[in-house]
């Protein structure tokens, strides 16, 4: 722990709120631009993981980067993982037409760097990676000169669903490892951490034998239990799977109902996992309190 006085006490001793430490209040400004973002998703019909997970750089990346995360396929997930805001149970069905919109978003934004991710579906045959392909085809057609980046499920270890994603060519592939091996069945009950890295390691061997400049993109949140030398393994395994660019922030509890924050780390703890990624070969690693998968996307691109 860090000190920090708990506000509530949880099952078991455990905090289910703990006050939050200076460097992660943000202040709000909903500006013109913020605004002017929202009446076009709704417009358009589309949901933003900015909104669903209740990302606290909404109001930046809104309003001064005018950028976005599409979310595709419903705002409801099929998984029950410990950590996310997201809706759980049955989804609807697909709307065919939603690729388009987003790309027309994208179009009206202006956007040089699109980001699109999605809820897990694993009621549907290929995980949703057909919708993936169609949207970055149309964020192409749009917005020619766009890069697009996905971060997608794991599509229960799908391997043709995972080259129908790669096919469309997006300039970064992302998904999620998310914690350390240690706390996948608390965390990411559905889902595997072996299975995680082979997807990474699969994208990886598929962009070298098409010699294809494809980045690979993982993402952790910490402060769910795990100790600092588990966070140091996973990025070494990142690593090994050939993974380009890793994001590192802080888990923020969405509600009472999911998993309780366990640590705060500060600003100096994420610098050193940065230094520690990089210094083993990581090309880029975003690491701090409020960093995100999708946070300030385009200069870890280029970045790396």
């Amino acid at each position: 722990m860090t000190g920090l006085p708990v506000l509530q006490a949880g099952g078991e001793g455990r905090p289910t709120r703990m006050e939050r430490p200076p460097w992660l209040k943000v202040r709000l400004s909903t500006t013109g631009e913020y605004e002017e973002v929202r009446e076009m998703m709704r417009r358009l019909s589309l949901v933003t993981v900015c909104e669903e997970a209740r990302c606290p750089n909404i109001h930046e990346c809104w309003a001064r980067e005018r950028t976005a995360t599409f979310m595709l396929m419903g705002d409801v997930c099929t998984r029950t993982c410990g950590f996310c805001a997201v809706a759980q149970g049955s989804p609807g069905r697909l709307d065919p037409e939603e690729p388009l919109r987003v790309a027309r978003a994208a179009a009206e934004l202006g956007l040089s760097h699109a980001v699109v991710t999605s809820v897990n579906r694993d009621d549907l045959a290929d995980g949703g990676a057909g919708h993936f392909s169609a949207t970055i085809r149309a964020i192409r057609e749009a917005l020619p000169g766009c890069t697009v980046e996905v971060l997608i499920p794991d599509f229960r270890g799908d391997g043709a669903a995972l080259e129908t994603v790669i096919e469309a060519e997006p300039e970064v592939l992302n998904h999620n490892t998310e914690t350390v091996p240690r706390l996948y069945r608390r965390v990411r009950p559905q889902a595997r951490y072996a299975q995680s890295l082979e997807l990474l390691a699969r994208a990886d061997e598929r962009r070298r034998r098409r010699g294809s400049p494809m980045k690979t993109k993982s993402g952790l949140i910490v402060g769910l239990g795990e100790s600092r030398e588990e966070v140091v393994e996973t990025l070494s395994d990142l690593r090994a799977a050939g993974c380009d660019i890793v994001t590192i922030g802080q888990y923020l509890q969405p509600h009472e109902r999911r998993l309780p924050i366990e640590k705060y780390y500060t600003p100096e703890e994420f610098e050193e996992f940065r230094r520690e990624g990089e210094t083993m070969g990581l090309a880029r690693v975003e690491s701090g309190p409020l960093v995100r998968s999708s946070y300030h996307a385009r200069r870890a691109l280029h970045g790396a």
